[in-house]
């Protein structure tokens, strides 16, 4: 009874089109690689800067196990706060011009530490419509209200910030949208939260490393500063590496190291991928051309897709989603392009709203010019097949 349920709802799962199903990666992530057997020229990952299989993060890597071993053995209160993690925290500070840094195993638990950390019954999350799942799940382990607006819409925020009289407000928000490439509206949150007293709470993980004239993020992008700025990012999509990290004023920090419990109920991420992480920090400060690229490859997508019968959505970002619509209709143009030698991933509900099937496609610097012209090809060869 009990697996014959899941057998009907997996059945259910394949009619509607929406069972994924997992490609096993052969080679080290990259622009060219070979997936289930198959070279094929990738637009799937979010390694933006192309750093994923840099040799000298390599080097890095292999200089910090020699050092610090393989494991952390423990969780960052107990024995597992190495010199490593302790000097990378403090390079992550300075390199988004906040005060204090604090370390997390994935972005997706250094969300659920800060809104678990700060939101509580009598308090409410004000949160964008198409933010990441992690921030929405945060807000309902937090037991505090919760409150959805229209994405990007500031004028529907101020009004639920006006009409609201909790303790504590945090209002919270992908930087970079990651299924719509889009950037959110980061001033205009900020002066919300400065007029109605309200945290913000900003998810970095798709701007960080990508945005601002040596990588610094969304908060660089805008030239914005403010003590009630929580900044979050990853490390394992433009950084190249693995993990995620916190930032702002030193309460905040301290009181994440003391309540957030994601971060003090695991295990620390090994000291050796702290160690490579700052030299990665260095490459994409120093390596501005790597930017440069992304920014011309995009502008060369765009004008190669121009009257492609599928909406291209508008970003400025490596995220350029193009939407198909029927879900079966997605995974036909997807599997379409691979047989052409290139990989993008149908991305359907509920990952997705209804009705919004899309191709992700992600740009990279370890793309080449070469590379976008074959995916426009490609695409345009699609078109005519269907």
């Amino acid at each position: 009874m009990l697996f014959s349920d899941l057998a009907s709802e997996l059945a259910a799962l394949d009619a509607r089109g929406l069972k994924r199903h997992r490609r096993i990666l052969e080679t080290p992530q990259g622009a060219h690689v070979v997936v289930d057997g198959s070279e094929v020229v990738a637009f799937c990952s979010n390694d933006y800067l192309g750093l994923a299989s840099d040799s000298r993060l390599t080097a890095a890597a292999r200089e910090g196990a020699a050092r610090y071993g393989v494991g952390a053995g423990a969780s960052h209160l107990i024995l597992g706060h190495s010199v490593a993690h302790h000097a990378l925290e403090e390079a992550l500070a300075q390199f988004v011009n906040l005060p204090r840094a604090l370390l997390f195993s994935t972005g997706y638990m250094a969300n659920l530490g800060i809104v678990t950390t700060l939101a509580g019954r009598g308090d409410v999350v004000f949160a964008d419509k198409l933010n990441h799942a992690s921030l929405n799940d945060a807000a309902l382990l937090s037991r505090a209200g919760f409150r959805r607006y229209p994405h990007g819409d500031l004028a529907v925020l101020e009004k639920l910030l006006a009409a609201s009289t909790a303790r504590r407000k945090l209002v919270v928000s992908d930087a970079v949208f990651s299924m719509d490439g889009d950037i959110a509206p980061v001033s205009g949150l900020l002066r919300l939260c400065e007029r109605h007293d309200a945290w913000l709470v900003l998810d970095d993980a798709h701007g960080f490393g990508v945005l601002g004239a040596t990588g610094g993020g969304v908060l660089q992008h805008f030239g914005v500063a403010s003590g009630r700025i929580i900044y979050m990012a990853t490390l394992g999509k433009a950084a190249g590496v693995f993990g995620a990290f916190v930032a702002g004023e030193p309460e905040l920090i301290e009181m994440l190291v003391q309540r957030a419990r994601p971060y003090i109920y695991t295990t620390a991420t090994p000291p050796l991928l702290a160690h490579a992480l700052l030299a990665s920090l260095e490459i994409i400060a120093a390596e501005s051309w790597r930017r440069e690229l992304l920014a011309r490859l995009i502008h060369q997508l765009k004008q190669g897709l121009t009257g492609l019968r599928w909406r291209l959505m508008p970003s400025a970002t490596a995220i350029q989603p193009l939407v198909i619509g029927a879900n079966d209709e997605a995974l036909r143009v997807s599997a379409a392009l691979a047989a052409h030698g290139v990989l993008v991933p149908a991305i359907r509900p509920p990952t997705v709203p209804q009705g919004s099937a899309r191709l992700r496609i992600s740009l990279s610097a370890a793309h080449s010019e070469q590379d976008a012209a074959q995916l426009v090809e490609a695409l345009r060869e699609v078109e005519k097949e269907s």
